[in-house]
Order: C-alpha cells, then sequence, then structure tokens
C-alpha cells in the first residue's frame, strides 16, 4: 500500500466548523443522517446474526429469556 494512503487513514477527519454545517442544506443533513443510522442497523443486525451463529447456545438462552418475558408481560 502507498504511504500516502496510509497516511490519510490514519489521520482523523477534520471537524467541521458549525457555520459550516448550518450553511448545509438541513434536509440533505437529514437524509444523510437517516443513511447512517440504516448502515448502522444493517451492520448491527449482521453483527447479532453471526454472533447467534457462532454462540448457539448463548443465542437459545437469550431467545428462552425472550419468551419468557414475552410469557410474563402484561397487556
Amino acid at each position: 500500500m502507498p504511504d500516502g494512503e496510509k497516511r490519510k487513514r490514519d489521520q482523523p477527519d477534520a471537524p467541521v466548523p458549525a457555520d459550516a454545517r448550518a450553511q448545509q442544506d438541513p434536509e440533505e443533513t437529514d437524509a444523510a443522517r437517516r443513511r447512517r443510522r440504516a448502515q448502522f442497523l444493517r451492520e448491527l443486525h449482521e453483527a447479532k446474526a453471526l454472533r447467534d451463529r457462532v454462540q448457539p447456545r448463548r443465542a437459545r438462552a437469550a431467545r428462552m429469556r425472550q419468551a419468557m418475558r414475552m410469557r410474563t408481560f402484561r397487556w
């Protein structure tokens, strides 16, 4: 890998000044936030599914606990 790419990756992103954020279109900012949130939730779901496959006993115990909670929940 070229050194330039490594240096770019190691440096944190420069913070965006507050006035620059205020100049952005609020709908675009909202859309970007929703996109990031959707991506995060997809990755979270994928990680949970992987954990369930790797640790089946723990996953089964969690399902049993959830089922017990649902049976004892009072409407």
